[in-house]
């Protein structure tokens, strides 16, 4: 079959690869119709993410037609129907899975040892991603085996398009994850910095939930109007002074919940030095991660506000301001997405027309054309943000 795969530092190509088969009782193969290329990919493209191998298959946002199973279904799945796959491989009967906490699963990073030590404690199995999360294939390609298959999947009906569904792996469920762990009340102002599509998502999601206010914080202006007609107020960094432009809509006061969808990468600028530090730190292994975002928050938050990080980041962070964080008495939540804890009401939200998530595709293209369109979207070329891939 044909997949994107993984050769190394911003090397990413169509090859022929090995078909996928069942392995286990409890795995499907699916035929991929449509996936996506991620936010988080691009970390992979850049290298940002430690033990990620020469051959690796790409993608985390896929979905298809279940074309076979292993004899462990227990009736929960079967050949022919119409899936999207979570990101996150769950087994659905472990303690954390039980709770609900299916992004770290127990059981389901076949890398536990590895992860064990890294993490303190193992996460769950990711798809096209990581080695520290079990180095699984991804769905950037016409076929995907499907690890814990019975209970890794969410079924979707006919009525909708891929292109309303697709996204239901990833990106809608960690924007809504990001605004629902806000514990948004009508009296809030929510800003999301970052207006790529996971920012899109959130900022969809915090309006859905009924935040009085909603700012969008970037500096592309295809994405900041997505986000204006998503029903955010905008700010361009670097056009107008983001510390001065919060006081002005909260009164003076700080936003009470503050959402981080850039993660790692926080874009170098001269007008923002400490990123121009974080840069070179990372040019000499000083430091990982970019997390300018981070640090802006804190400062920003409103006194016992709620900052939220679906954003990833990859290792280690310097200079972030625990004191202030600390005496403003800040709640911090974060993690991959516990996509399945969701699903279920999202689904029914597109259905009813709440919420359509195809308005974030700007493009479509063949898996042929995905190393290319792996560069216009790491460059924003053409408009770009979000592109779908059709295998």
């Amino acid at each position: 079959m044909r997949a994107l795969v993984w050769h190394g530092k911003e090397d990413i190509r169509c090859d022929t690869v090995s078909d996928p088969e069942i392995e286990h009782p409890r795995d499907a193969i699916i035929k991929v119709t449509s996936c996506a290329i991620c936010g988080s990919d691009l970390h992979l493209f850049h290298n940002f993410i430690p033990a990620m191998k020469p051959g690796d298959v790409m993608g985390h946002e896929m979905m298809g037609e279940v074309v076979e199973t292993g004899s462990q279904m227990n009736g929960r799945l079967k050949k022919g129907d119409r899936i999207v796959v979570p990101f996150t491989i769950n087994c659905g009967e472990c303690e954390q899975c039980k709770r609900g906490n299916f992004s770290v699963c127990e059981r389901t990073n076949r890398n536990k040892e590895t992860a064990d030590k890294v993490f303190g404690h193992t996460t769950a199995g990711l798809f096209g991603y990581t080695h520290l999360t079990g180095g699984y294939p991804g769905g950037q390609a016409e076929y995907l085996r499907v690890p814990f298959a019975d209970e890794t999947h969410i079924k979707v009906p006919d009525s909708l398009t891929d292109e309303q569904v697709l996204f239901l792996g990833d990106i809608f469920p960690t924007g809504w994850q990001a605004a629902a762990q806000c514990d948004i009340e009508p009296t809030d102002t929510v800003v999301v910095w970052g207006c790529g599509p996971v920012g899109q998502m959130t900022i969809r999601s915090a309006v859905l939930l009924g935040a009085k206010q909603v700012i969008a914080i970037d500096r592309i202006p295809e994405r900041l109007s997505m986000a204006e007609a998503g029903g955010a107020t905008t700010i361009n960094f670097e056009e107008e002074s983001v510390v001065e432009r919060l006081n002005e809509l909260t009164q003076g006061k700080g936003p009470e919940k503050c959402i981080d969808a850039v993660g790692l990468e926080s874009h170098v600028s001269m007008g923002q030095p400490d990123t121009l530090l974080d840069r070179a730190k990372q040019m000499v292994m000083l430091e990982s991660d970019r997390p300018h975002v981070l640090r802006e928050m804190i400062y920003v938050c409103r006194p016992g506000g709620i900052i939220s990080i679906p954003g990833v980041y990859s290792g280690l962070v310097d200079k972030i301001p625990m004191g202030q964080a600390m005496n403003k008495g800040l709640t911090f939540r974060m993690g991959q997405t516990h996509v399945r804890r969701w699903t279920d009401d999202l689904v029914r939200r597109i259905e009813e027309g709440q919420i359509d998530p195809s308005f974030v595709i700007t493009h479509t293209a063949s898996l042929e054309e995905g190393p290319e369109m792996y560069k216009v979207f790491r460059d924003k070329r053409d408009s770009c943000i979000k592109v779908v891939l059709k295998p």
